[in-house]
């Protein structure tokens, strides 16, 4: 509540109590009471809401109230009453009214004056006008008309016509209505040029000189409801007309259905429907105007000059325009074209124009009257349906300046209007003849628009239906001529105009004939109707340009003749396309990306190289020996495959053709799945040998066991071997194909009415997708079968692979790089660019990682060690490092142990013989002796023994201390000089002899 209210609440409150005060004094101390509102009217309380007012029953001194009404009505009265100190209103005896309103055109008369009775400022219900002439013109009609209560006149408005000499002439009386309100208020200037027409025709001598021709008229505000009371009062009252004159369509369709009944003639000057055009349904019915079927040859012709297909429509509903729009929609399928979108609306066009924009329709016809397309416009402005990318189509018989007219029912202003409206083109019946030749009234069409302008008196533009004036004035004449040639054929007969009667059909049929034989030149052009009483006329192109209709061309349907000025102009530069042009594109790789990953991808091949000949160059040296040096040499083949494989991983549309994707889809493949088995499955076999020797806990023989290479060569070839089968297998069964994989739309970024699809060429098999599982399957299951084997490794020392821990790490590089890349680039599989980068930089990395990895540390401690000469220049440099003279006695050591080994097999045969000797002597003396020989023998056998197991435990201790890596010296020197038969006789130390024993 605002605070006025708020403080007259309070004062009211304040007083409120006084009421007790008694009932003779309430209206002093209270204020007023409050008054009801007059009948169709109401009272305004300032400050106050509705709420407030019913809550109070006196308003305080000074209070103002102020009388309104409803449309149409005045009030009459005091307007605005106020609270006095005596706790009355002022001028309560004068009672306020709302009364019903009258039109002022009464309040005018041409050639005469009118005076007006009982009316304050505008005519209401008792307020009465009376007319006359000035000298030199007679009245024609009632004197004196009074406003009645349902807000009309009681007598339709006199005319003022020239004094004529008494020439006997006979009244031929033409009953017209002219809208001159409504949906199309044609009637403002057809009517003038009516007029015109008959002063002219009425003056001529030619033609009907026995009769004069009168006007009686009513505004139809182009309503059918108006247009029959005001038809009823034109056949049911004095005097007869001979023909009526109707204007709008819609009027039209009701006058001329009902004049067959009455025997009369209709003959339109503005209407346009073709359903006029029915002969059976309307069979005396003509028109001035051509029907509106003649804009559709010149639209279709407009739509094939500027290359449409697709056109959409938004009409309203009515008889003329739905009718008009069938005709468009079957003319169009002849001319190959279609009406894609198809709207309609009766009073508010807000949802259909939504309809359009959400359907994207770029060429469209709208079919509606004048007041409907400012409110058409208004949407089009609010949903942006205007501009370069839009064309409209509309009916030229607007207003010059329609869009310009303020309009209550519209919440847009006139430069909103005049921004949606512009460049839209109109298709207008040729209404003006464009030839200054001279008509039948001996006027040319610069001179009878001049004139007509000087009777109107004001603005052409503001003025309804000045485009039509010149169809109403050639429409008078249409039946001057008519009537002329009627009369003169019914003087044959026997008969006059005057006989005419709305039972005489004979009159009509005259009537008939002779306008539909009509044929002048009028100020419109050549006057001239078709079978079915339409006008044939050529048909005016205009185009909106800066916000004045300008020409840009003719079209003569009857000779489907375009007459073009090249003059017209488009927001755009040019004609915009009838709907979004779809642009198919395809995605490429982008070129900057490919370079820089195929930079870096040479540099990894040159490193591969570098690295593989450091590897054979220096395969002698003990170190790299140590090393499996071929195994490195297959991961320095493998990097090199795979680093090769980016260049036919980036290689699109945009390098190769359609024919040559197969094979470099293939060579992906190859050069990928033969590079990862080559560089991978060599690191795999390293680390899978040291885990099957170092990682078992029960069989300590094996960490002692020789390494035998070809066996990890043949588990690289297999790995190989499985790639070479599934990859030849896959190619056979399941080649890969070039796919295209389409995307969705996307819009311009720029102002262009184009919007684009992508496409993009993806690898697929034909139909399974079997041996991709199996391939990456199996690639998958050893990158976490080696990080499973790095892991158990990790602290395993060995001499025979001396690079293992190096392995162990590429291994985790080359996994972790491989398990995450594989997934993002399924999922970015459609953003080339996303996923060529992953792929190529995860194999670039890996490589780099492993040739780093593996290679780098060797060279470096070649370089600082000097470890690069050969092992013969070792020897014969003094100071030789430590390890390799360890190295070489290893190497001597393990040579004799196997010699010894003989030996001892040499010492178990001896012992073997010795044995069987002393069984054969214990069978010789068993007889003589039992018990003194089986004592004596037990006793010799048994030192026997003694001597060989002491000897076979030398020999355990010897072969023992052979075992180990690095003996002293001095037991070298032993076992080198000593005889194999001497081994038992103790000139060596015992305790290395046993070393020698295996």
């Amino acid at each position: 509540m605002t605070p006025p209210s708020l403080l007259f609440l309070l004062l009211l409150l304040f007083l409120l109590p006084g009421r007790a005060r008694g009932a003779a004094r309430a209206n002093v101390t209270e204020g007023c009471q409050i008054i009801h509102p007059p009948r169709d009217g109401g009272i305004r309380y300032r400050g106050l809401t509705p709420d407030e007012v019913r809550s109070v029953r006196f308003l305080p001194f000074d209070y103002e109230i102020e009388y309104v009404c409803r449309p149409e009505r005045e009030i009459v009265g005091p307007k605005v009453r106020k609270c006095q100190r005596d706790g009355t209103w002022t001028a309560m005896g004068h009672p306020s009214r709302c009364l019903r309103t009258c039109p002022k055109s009464h309040l005018s008369l041409e050639h005469g004056l009118v005076a007006t009775g009982a009316m304050e400022r505008v005519p209401v219900e008792g307020s009465w006008a009376e007319f006359r002439c000035h000298p030199g013109f007679r009245l024609l009609g009632s004197a004196r008309s009074n406003c009645t209560k349902s807000g009309r006149w009681s007598d339709p408005k006199p005319q003022c016509l020239p004094h004529r000499p008494s020439s006997g002439k006979k009244a031929v009386h033409v009953g017209a209505l002219f809208p001159m309100s409504g949906g199309w208020p044609g009637g403002q200037a057809c009517l003038p040029a009516v007029r015109m027409a008959l002063e002219d025709i009425n003056e001529r001598r030619d033609i009907l000189p026995d009769y004069e021709l009168r006007l009686i008229h009513h505004d139809s505000k182009c309503d059918p409801g108006q247009a029959t009371k005001f038809l009823y009062e034109l056949l049911y009252n004095d005097p007869i007309k001979i023909i009526l004159m109707p204007g709008c369509s819609s009027v039209s369709t009701l006058v001329a259905e009902a004049a067959r009944m009455w025997n009369l003639i209709v003959l339109s000057y503005g209407s346009s429907s073709p359903a006029l055009s029915n002969r059976q349904r309307f069979p005396t019915f003509f028109r001035t105007h051509p029907s509106a079927t003649l804009h559709n040859p010149t639209r279709v012709q407009l739509f094939k000059k500027w290359g449409w297909t697709k056109i959409a429509t938004i009409q309203q509903t009515t008889e003329v325009f739905t009718s008009t729009l069938d005709d468009l929609d079957q003319r169009v399928k002849e001319a190959g074209l279609e009406i894609t979108f198809r709207q309609s609306f009766f009073s508010d066009p807000a949802a259909p124009v939504r309809n359009l924009k959400r359907q994207d329709a770029r060429i469209i016809v709208g079919l509606f009257y004048e007041t409907e397309a400012r409110k058409v416009f208004c949407e089009v402005y609010k949903e942006k349906l205007y501009g370069k990318k839009y064309v409209w189509f509309l009916i030229g018989w607007y207003a010059d300046n329609w869009f310009r007219i303020k309009d209550p029912a519209i919440n847009c202003t006139e430069a909103e209007m005049a921004e949606a409206v512009e460049g839209h083109v109109t298709t207008e019946i040729v209404m003006l003849n464009p030839e200054n030749t001279r008509s039948i009234s001996n006027m040319t069409s610069q001179e009878f628009i001049e004139k007509l302008q000087k009777r109107l008196g004001k603005n052409p533009e503001e003025t309804g239906g000045f485009q039509e004036a010149p169809l109403a004035y050639d429409a008078i004449w249409a039946l001057a001529l008519a009537l002329n040639k009627t009369s003169q054929e019914l003087v044959k007969k026997g008969l006059r105009l005057e006989d005419f009667n709305y039972n005489n059909k004979n009159i009509t049929d005259e009537i008939y004939r002779a306008l539909n034989s009509s044929a002048f030149e009028g100020v419109s052009g050549h006057v001239v109707f078709d079978a079915s009483g339409s006008r044939m006329a050529w048909t005016l192109i205009e185009q909106l340009q800066g916000g004045v209709y300008k020409k840009i061309g003719y079209y003569d349907s009857t000779k489907d003749n375009l007459s073009w000025y090249n003059n017209d102009k488009w927001i755009g530069g040019s004609p915009p396309a009838d709907y979004t042009k779809v642009i198919t594109t395809f995605r490429f790789l982008s070129q900057k990306l490919f370079i820089s990953v195929s930079v870096l991808a040479s540099l990894g091949i040159v490193l591969a190289v570098v690295c593989l000949a450091f590897n054979i160059y220096n395969g002698h040296v003990r170190y790299i020996q140590n090393s499996q040096p071929y195994l490195n040499n297959m991961t320095a083949v493998g990097c090199t495959l795979a680093l090769a494989a980016v260049f036919p991983l980036g290689l699109d549309g945009y390098h190769i053709g359609p024919g040559l994707f197969p094979f470099v889809c293939q060579a992906r493949l190859w050069l990928l799945g033969l590079g990862f088995s080559l560089a991978y499955g060599s690191m795999f076999t390293k680390i899978w040998w040291v885990h099957t020797v170092f990682t078992k806990k029960d069989d300590k023989k094996d960490k002692r066991k020789s390494l035998e290479p070809w066996k990890l060569y043949a588990t690289v070839g297999g790995l190989v071997g499985f790639d070479v089968v599934t990859l030849s297998v896959w190619q056979i069964v399941d080649p890969l194909h070039r796919t295209i994989e389409e995307f969705t739309k996307e819009e311009p970024k720029s102002d262009m009415d184009v919007s684009w699809i992508n496409f993009f060429f993806p690898f697929f098999p034909f139909f399974f997708l079997i041996f991709p599982g199996i391939f990456y399957g199996f690639k998958g299951l050893l990158l976490l079968l080696g990080i499973f084997l790095a892991y158990e490794t990790k602290s395993v020392s060995t001499e025979k692979i001396n690079d293992h821990r190096a392995v162990g790490m590429a291994i985790y590089n080359v996994a972790v790089l491989c398990l995450i890349t594989a997934p993002v680039t399924l999922i970015l599989s459609s953003q080339q660019d996303a996923a060529f980068a992953f792929a190529a930089l995860a194999v670039v990395f890996s490589s780099y990682i492993t040739l780093v990895v593996l290679f780098v540390p060797k060279m470096r401690r070649l370089i600082t060690r000097g470890e690069w000469q050969s092992e013969q220049q070792d020897t014969m440099k003094t100071g030789s490092s430590t390890n390799n003279n360890e190295e070489e006695k290893s190497r001597l050591l393990e040579k004799e142990n196997r010699e010894l080994e003989k030996i001892i097999a040499e010492k178990e045969e001896r012992v073997s013989e010795l044995r069987q000797q002393l069984q054969a002597r214990q069978q010789l003396q068993l007889r003589s002796r039992r018990r003194q020989s089986h004592d004596s023998e037990n006793h010799l056998s048994s030192q026997q023994h003694s001597q060989i197991s002491q000897q076979h435990s030398q020999i355990s201790q010897q072969h023992s201390q052979i075992s180990q890596p690095f003996p002293q010296p001095s037991l070298v020197r032993c076992l080198v000089s000593e005889q194999a038969e001497k081994l038992g006789r103790g000139n060596c130390d015992g305790s290395r002899v046993h070393l020698l024993y295996k």
